[in-house]
């Protein structure tokens, strides 16, 4: 052979391997995923990334072991697809599990590949995604895959609150494998061809006896709607893929850097008559507080996050002046806004995120108190509720709050008060400051009044009315300073864009410290 036929033959045995690996688990495998519903590997990453931008990373990388039979079956790859891509314009780190090379299950190299991509991102402040489709561990590696998972969480773990860790549950992701995603920031499923579960359905109805399928146990609505795993649900592969490139429009590339700006047409200064009406005159009449933020934000666009759970509260991003911002709002609409367990972690590890990240903060507030009853007391809504706060006062981002309507007891406090170090605090008119609401104050501070009267329902009512005239209003709070401004609902879009364009290059800092100790 002359020197150029060695150096071509050498050249097509790398383009050989290379398109061997390209195929995965072979036609008939792929074949099987589409008739699931499911995209594969790389038609995932094909159709999330910038045309021509993804680089793969360890595409020749193969298991080392002989047990069990796997000597005679060693796919390229190992069952996971790594490299890194422009999503966007903005690179961004990828693996993506195959689930048509043994059945995407992790081991000593494809935890390895995992690892690599994540060390990668931390030293170069890029964010990380990961599409999970896998079996879960490879058995035939035994301990040698359990280590493989916890080498990857560990790196999860280091890497939380440095560059942004989203999720993407496109299949099977059971047993340890879950916990990868759990500390990762964001979590988005597709319906019926994914779950999350520890224990699968056959060993539930063992120990318990309850018989459940994949998805009524683990499912993407489940999860989104019972356990508040996942943030997002969608439809299909494709849906799933959208939600995320939306999602990265509002989120910087790391903890160092500012979210990206998004410049639009919507006029700075555009005011919406219709605010000024949208709080019912019955304090007890409901409305819909995501037509308060619709109406607030750029373009009317709303970008809702935990949609399914907890609805009590609302959270997701706006862009505000072009400004990425992270809302936090009570729902009037759902059990009237009230915070309970479930919202108060919710709308917490939000918060969190939004810290970490550099995302200011903006809280509507019409909240009437915690949720009474001994289920909330029993499971913790005191050290719950604390979660909550704990991450309003531990966060330092620009924050603001608008109080709509109600803002009673500890509620008041908790949600961004100017205690906790809220930056602006504005009111509208309607809103209603005070311990409790006028009924209950008045039936304990005027109990033996009331008790005595001739007409009793009439000194009640008499007095309730007072007690509106004194309190049910935010005169009082703005007369010691914990109301900034008490604004006309309709300028609220203008206010807080120059609210927020007044804390841009906001300092704020929180005591030296190791860390805290969140009441988790």
């Amino acid at each position: 052979m002359t020197e150029k036929e060695v150096i071509d033959a050498k050249i097509q045995k790398m383009i050989d391997l290379k398109e061997t690996a390209e195929l995965g688990g072979g036609k008939n495998r792929i074949a099987d995923q589409h008739a699931k519903g499911k995209l594969t590997a790389r038609e995932r990453i094909d159709l999330l990334v910038d045309k021509g931008t993804f680089r793969e990373i360890d595409a020749l990388a193969h298991h080392h072991s002989t047990q069990l039979g796997l000597d005679k079956n060693v796919p390229l790859g190992d069952g996971v697809v790594t490299g890194f891509a422009e999503i966007s314009g903005r690179k961004t780190f990828i693996f993506s599990q195959d689930f048509t090379v043994l059945g995407g299950s992790l081991a000593e190299m494809h935890g390895k590949k995992i690892c690599k991509i994540m060390d990668m991102a931390m030293k170069t402040g890029t964010p990380v995604v990961g599409l999970n489709d896998s079996g879960g561990a490879r058995v035939q590696e035994g301990v040698i895959s359990l280590g493989a998972y916890a080498d990857i969480f560990l790196r999860n773990t280091l890497a939380s609150g440095v560059v942004p860790q989203i999720s993407m549950v496109m299949g099977p992701c059971a047993g340890g494998a879950v916990y990868s995603p759990a500390i990762t920031d964001f979590i988005i499923m597709v319906k019926k061809t994914s779950y999350m579960f520890v224990t699968g359905p056959k060993v539930v109805k063992t120990v318990t006896h309850e018989e459940l399928t994949s998805d009524e146990l683990g499912g993407a609505e489940v999860h989104a709607s019972k356990s508040g795993v996942a943030h997002f649900v969608a439809e299909n592969d494709m849906e799933a893929l959208e939600i995320l490139k939306t999602l990265l429009t509002f989120i910087p590339q790391n903890n160092a850097e500012e979210p990206p700006f998004v410049p639009n047409e919507d006029p700075v200064d555009r005011k919406d008559d219709d605010l000024n009406y949208i709080i019912p005159a019955n304090p007890n009449q409901p409305y819909d507080i995501k037509e308060v933020i619709t109406k607030i934000a750029d373009m009317g666009e709303f970008f809702e996050v935990h949609k399914d759970y907890a609805q009590n509260i609302v959270v997701g991003f706006i862009h505000l002046g072009g400004r990425s911002i992270g809302v936090v709002a009570n729902q009037p609409a759902m059990l009237a806004g009230v915070l309970d367990i479930d919202a108060s972690k919710k709308a917490a590890r939000f918060i969190r995120f939004c810290d970490a990240f550099n995302i200011p903060i903006l809280t509507f507030e019409d909240v009437p108190g915690f949720l009474p009853g001994s289920y909330q007391e029993w499971n913790g809504i005191i050290s719950n509720g604390a979660k909550l706060l704990y991450a309003y006062c531990e966060a330092t981002v620009p924050k603001i709050t608008v109080i709509t309507r109600k803002a009673y007891g500890g509620a008041y406090d908790v949600m961004n008060s100017k205690h906790i170090r809220g930056d602006f605090n504005f009111a509208w008119p309607t809103a209603e400051l005070a311990v409790m609401g006028a009924k209950g104050a008045v039936e304990i501070i005027f109990k033996k009044e009331i008790e005595t009267a001739e007409n009793k329902e009439q000194r009640e009512a008499e007095l309730i009315e007072e007690y509106n005239e004194k309190f049910a209003n935010p005169y009082i709070a703005a007369s010691y300073g914990y109301i900034d401004d008490v604004i006309e609902p309709r300028c609220t879009r203008m206010r807080l864009i120059e609210a927020f364009n007044l804390l841009e290059n906001k300092v704020d800092k929180n005591p030296p410290k190791k860390h805290g100790n969140i009441p988790l």
